[in-house]
């Protein structure tokens, strides 16, 4: 029976606008991607999101690697939304006596801003890489989970909308699906027998 549904962040929670990246880019004169393409590649995404470097750390290494400060404290001051019809399924799972997490492969500032803007009140725990030391789809990190909510791989839903990320939860016996979209999740969710309220 499952106890506990597990969220990813970024792409299922909150979404930021590709637009504004690229809009970014073209008034500082970088090309489409190199914000991105810089920010994520290795070692430097591992460093930040294991908690090896800070945030304000990572920012200034993209701005030297690409040449541009002011660009890369623009991209890394971006706004982004919440999804509210994932976090009324949220609810409605809690409402329902499970529990809800979010796993996230983050940055040292994920529990700050996670709390002003209002997920952390809606869901019951946040488990961030930059904490555990490890990251999705490390088995490390989704066995911090379990043993941290005292419950087994088979009792555990998880979402993300990265393929590759499910890897290591499904490695633990956890129920996994491909995010896209919260209709399709709340179907899923469903079928595997989770009560929505």
């Amino acid at each position: 029976m499952i106890r506990v549904v597990l969220f990813d962040l970024d792409g299922v929670i909150r979404h930021f606008d590709p637009a504004r990246v690229v809009d970014i880019e073209t008034r500082h004169g970088l090309q489409p991607g190199t914000l991105a393409g810089t920010a994520f590649a290795a070692p430097l995404i591992d460093e930040v999101t294991t908690g090896r470097i800070a945030r304000a750390e990572w920012i200034s290494r993209i701005g030297g690697l690409v040449g541009d400060h002011s660009a890369a404290e623009e991209w890394g001051a971006q706004t982004w939304s919440v999804d509210e019809a994932l976090l009324e399924l949220s609810d409605g799972i809690r409402a329902a006596g499970l529990t809800t997490a979010v796993l996230t492969n983050g940055t040292d500032t994920i529990a700050a801003e996670l709390m002003t803007s209002g997920i952390a009140d809606r869901v019951d725990a946040i488990f961030n890489s930059a904490d555990i030391g490890f990251t999705k789809p490390d088995v490390r990190a989704f066995q911090h989970v379990l043993d941290a909510l005292d419950v087994r791989g088979e009792e555990v839903f998880f979402t993300d909308d990265s393929p590759a990320k499910l890897t290591g939860a499904a490695r633990l016996s956890m129920h996994t699906h491909h995010f896209t979209t919260v209709g399709e999740l709340r179907d899923r969710l469903d079928e595997a027998g989770v009560p929505l309220r």
